[in-house]
């Protein structure tokens, strides 16, 4: 029996070709994580294919003018053989033509100019697209083979097989790596929104002749409304709605340093503009410049029916009494922890028998519908005339009612405060 030798070679190929891709499923079935499935799929790659290196360039389709992300995880020699900007002709092509690319001698190929650079380390490569039912993902690539012929048709081959068995596991690790994300930060969204809760007061403060009453309803990306109630002593209140810059657990943790910091320095003096000067200057120093707070912060005696107040950048609150007008209430200054040592102003406004206070967010007033159209001050200002003569903790809600009749089915994008003082009538 005559046996081929072409024949026991091309089993013999089949034969390792078989124990590699079973060596790079194995391996690669132990890993979840994407930074470990591509650095084993490149480590085998350049092992079984004796190559100096290997790269897993993956399409980013959130980023169109950087399309691509190269992971390179495992270099078999001290030098990086890819420069930057053959890495983008490399990419921007493969992109293009989406299917294998061998190139053993530059000299020859016209395709990629970058080639002619004295600098220029790459020898050969080899780079097949990573495709996944029809879509490109990325692009698997080795280059500078060691035997002198360069890739041939079979590393070709292998290679393909290679991407094609890779492209699910990189996609399946990429997904995970994604669920992981955003697990954290739902964990992280209801941590915020605990502390955020659990920083509002707990009860509205009673005090004969006033109702007063507050409420807070967060978004579902929390974010950063705070209103306090502060007793100061039998005759003063403080009454605080600020707004925090930002979302999420950054939002929530100042709106636990504006709190701590405004409760202890109410108590050291009744003056509005002082406390916030104050407490300004600890929030400068204590966060970043992309860190500040909108805060409206205001002192009721009760005894002298008298409240005085100072708004840092806050949306201006309306004080309605009797038949006149709605007044702004605008006096004091820039927002909190923008400039170190700024001067705010106060001033002292009678509260009389009848009189209400409105304080609120601009989750209230920005509130959108389906057609972008604002809720709006005058909205807020008509709803409140209407039902003025009810409980505070009644306005509240009716103001909150006609905000979601406005917006219908458009998601609360923002958080939504409000925080109504009415001094009864005699």
């Amino acid at each position: 029996m005559t046996i081929d030798p072409h024949e026991v070679h091309r089993l013999r190929a089949a034969v390792q070709e078989l124990s590699i891709l079973n060596e790079i499923a194995t391996a690669v079935s132990s890993a979840r994580e994407l930074n470990q499935v591509v650095e084993l799929i490149i480590q085998k790659c350049i092992k079984h294919l004796k190559v100096e290196q290997g790269s897993i360039m993956l399409l980013d389709e959130k980023k169109p003018d950087k399309p691509f992300q190269t992971m390179v995880r495992k270099v078999d020699s001290k030098v990086d053989v890819v420069p930057y900007h053959f890495g983008i002709q490399l990419s921007g092509w493969m992109l293009k033509n989406q299917k294998p690319l061998v190139i053993n001698d530059f000299q020859k190929d016209q395709r990629f100019s970058i080639a002619y650079r004295k600098d220029f380390n790459i020898k050969s490569l080899l780079s097949v697209p990573l495709c996944l039912k029809g879509r490109m993902i990325g692009v698997l690539n080795i280059f500078n083979k060691q035997a002198k012929e360069g890739f041939t048709v079979e590393d070709q081959r292998l290679m393909c097989i290679i991407a094609s068995q890779s492209a699910q596991v990189i996609e399946n690790a990429r997904l995970y790596e994604e669920e992981q994300i955003l697990l954290r930060m739902e964990e992280e969204l209801k941590v915020a929104y605990e502390i955020q809760i659990n920083l509002l007061p707990k009860e509205n403060p009673q005090i004969a002749g006033y109702d007063i009453a507050g409420k807070s309803i967060p978004a579902k990306e929390v974010g950063g409304d705070y209103y306090d109630f502060i007793r100061i002593d039998d005759h003063h209140l403080a009454i605080c709605l600020g707004d925090i810059s930002g979302k999420g657990m950054p939002a929530a943790m100042l709106m636990a340093n504006l709190q701590a910091t405004l409760r202890g320095q109410t108590l050291f003096s009744t003056s509005c503009k002082d406390c916030l000067q104050r407490s300004n200057k600890l929030l400068f120093q204590s966060t970043d410049v992309q860190k500040f707070a909108t805060l409206f912060y205001g002192i009721l005696n009760t005894q002298k029916n008298e409240l005085y107040y100072s708004n840092a950048g806050h949306d201006y609150p309306f004080l309605f009494s009797g038949d006149k007008e709605p007044r702004r209430l605008e006096t004091g200054g820039t927002v909190l922890g923008f400039l170190e040592n700024f001067i705010f102003k106060e001033q002292v406004i009678p509260f009389s028998p009848g009189d209400l206070l409105l304080v609120y967010s601009d989750g209230i007033t920005e509130a959108m519908n389906a057609d972008e159209e604002e809720f709006g001050e005058n909205r807020l200002v008509e709803v409140t005339m209407k039902h003025r003569d009810e409980l505070a903790s009644t306005l509240i809600e009716k103001i909150i009612a006609a905000v979601k009749l406005h917006t219908g089915d458009a998601p609360q994008m923002d958080d939504i405060t409000l925080v109504v003082i009415k001094r009864e009538t005699l």
